[in-house]
């Protein structure tokens, strides 16, 4: 655990990793803990009628005893696979920790996932059991006979047994909460977690049980040398993502650290400030898009009594008017970190350590070694631009793409990972997000990050989201254009875009302004809160074409 330092070089200096030969994820974030405090509360979860259940790390321990009893009473062996399609639940926990302490590699799966999207994540991993509710079992049933080696379903409330089917409880009741975690190596693996796949097939990036190591300075450093006496940790993130599962559920676990739970069918941002002051949330990781609509949001903690101690926000870049928002209206510093699945939380701020640059994704957490390089594998100058590269080995760091070698090479130059994001990092040493390779702009001899244009549209007060992207020209090569999600109660005009434009003029160089504007009413958006922009320019590209 990371302790308070004079700075961030003294921390980052005196860092070192110690990544013991045997570890098990289950046993570190659940059994650990149960075994030193049997009443130390784990889990707080709120159903949508405000009902709360409270569940202690002892409780998670024998239920996840039961669980993985269970999977070795249906003949899962170490290195099967087991999906987990699933809300935020005590049923999700558990299930990821029977599955590490069994042995089983797990598989966190979208509850909005339609069926074409489970039957490729579950008949690429070729996972032979899967856990899910009777909400989500039509979709499973649809695509069962696709999935030859899926064998087993436990099922939340199925109220009956047959055809592999099993409901959760009643088998859970049948078990014995007597279990031996399996002495797994730290090499081992533990979980696939998909890629969203906005490029093509997703991708399974593999993770060994050492992940959960390799997350806790990238978790410890934005939450400003979490834990402290207090702390409750709350994400609106679903858990089948790496962001919600690790760098928040697991993250908290494994210092020992409450969650708060809460299935929410949709994002309601004075609803989410509501349940932070009800139960008095001190963590919280967030995209920066929920941020962004929370600030619809009146005088949130006056009225609602949030009382946050830390906000870590990933995914797209915060920008400087969040910044500036969360200091005023929450009394608290946003950190913007940064990560991928394949090699999560690998820079970030901190505001007790060192100056939160606006816009920047802070310097290198401790333990990681992160660049800028060119096509060649040089790591480059000061405030050069470039790819984004981790040098490894890294305990964070994935074991590999699940049956995809060639994507494995690829994501490698000699010894450094490609993020496939661009970026600079400047003389201090923060990191400058430009955008993925095809998300930056080239326009009259300048290449543009969307980063920075749209900050500076959100900062209009008509503005609750906006993209940017490059659209073809005969001239520029690319000429800027903006789409516009307004807040409530503003219409869209001639004389608003007009003045969105004069706003955006007055503060971008000639080269960063948007040449076309285009209000929408939504914004196509991966299932973790990133703008897709490639759905953008593609429906850009077929209007050109007609």
């Amino acid at each position: 655990m990371l302790t308070k330092a004079d700075s961030y070089e003294e921390v980052y200096r005196d860092f070192q990793w110690r990544v013991p030969e045997f570890f098990n994820m289950g046993v570190e974030v659940c059994d650990r803990h149960a075994d030193a405090d049997p009443t130390r509360t784990a889990l707080i979860f709120e159903n949508a009628n405000r009902d709360l259940t409270q569940y202690s790390f002892q409780a998670l321990k024998l239920l996840s005893n039961k669980l993985a009893n269970l999977f070795a009473a249906h003949g899962l062996t170490p290195g099967e696979r087991v999906g987990i399609l699933l809300p935020q639940s005590v049923e999700t926990g558990i299930a990821h920790i029977a599955a590490w302490k069994s042995g089983l590699i797990s598989i966190p799966m979208f509850t909005l996932f339609g069926p074409d999207a489970l039957q490729f994540r579950l008949a690429d991993s070729g996972a032979r059991a899967i856990i899910t509710d009777t909400e989500n079992l039509a979709k499973i049933e649809t695509i069962r006979d696709a999935l030859p080696e899926l064998e087993v379903a436990l099922v939340i409330d199925a109220g009956r047994d047959g055809d592999g089917m099993l409901d959760f409880w009643t088998g859970m009741d049948r078990a014995s909460d007597a279990f031996t975690p399996l002495k797994t190596r730290s090499e081992d693996p533990s979980f696939i977690s998909y890629t969203s796949g906005t490029t093509g097939n997703p991708k399974g990036a593999l993770h060994a049980h050492r992940t959960m190591l390799g997350h806790m300075p990238g978790v410890e450093i934005p939450h400003e040398f979490f834990p402290q006496p207090g702390d409750l940790m709350w994400t609106p993130a679903d858990w089948a993502w790496i962001g919600g599962l690790m760098n928040a559920l697991m993250g908290a676990w494994y210092h020992g650290i409450p969650v708060l739970a809460h299935r929410a069918k949709k994002y309601d941002p004075e609803e989410a400030v509501a349940l932070m002051g009800r139960h008095r949330v001190r963590n919280t990781f967030m995209p920066p898009t929920a941020l962004k609509l929370m600030r619809q949001v009146d005088k949130p903690a006056e009225r609602f009594g949030v009382d946050l101690r830390t906000v870590a926000c990933a995914g797209e870049p915060m920008g400087a008017e969040l910044l500036e928002w969360g200091r005023e209206s929450l009394g608290v510093t946003f950190n913007e970190f940064y990560g991928q699945t394949e090699c999560n939380l690998v820079t970030s701020n901190c505001g007790k350590l060192m100056d939160v640059r606006p816009g920047s994704m802070g310097r290198a957490v401790p333990g990681h070694s992160v660049e800028v390089i060119d096509a060649d594998g040089n790591v480059l100058g000061a405030e050069e631009e470039g790819h984004i590269a981790v040098k490894s080995p890294d305990p964070v760091m994935f074991l590999e793409y699940w049956n995809n070698p060639n994507a494995t090479r690829e994501k490698y130059r000699d010894d450094w990972l490609l993020t496939g994001d661009r970026g600079i990092k400047d003389k201090d040493g923060y990191f400058w997000f430009l955008g993925r390779e095809d998300d930056v702009i080239t326009s009259a001899g300048y290449r543009i990050g969307p980063g920075e244009i749209e900050d500076c549209l959100v900062r209009h007060p008509a503005v609750s989201l906006a993209a940017a992207i490059g659209v073809p020209d005969p001239l520029r090569t690319e000429k800027i254009k903006a789409f516009i999600l307004l807040r409530p109660g503003q219409t869209a005009d001639a004389e608003l875009e007009k003045d969105i434009l004069d706003f955006v003029n007055r503060r971008l160089s000639p080269h960063e302004k948007p040449r076309l504007i285009e209000f929408v009413d939504h914004l196509p958006m991966t299932a973790t809160g990133k703008i897709k922009r490639k759905d953008l320019r593609d429906a850009e590209i077929a209007k050109q074409q007609d």
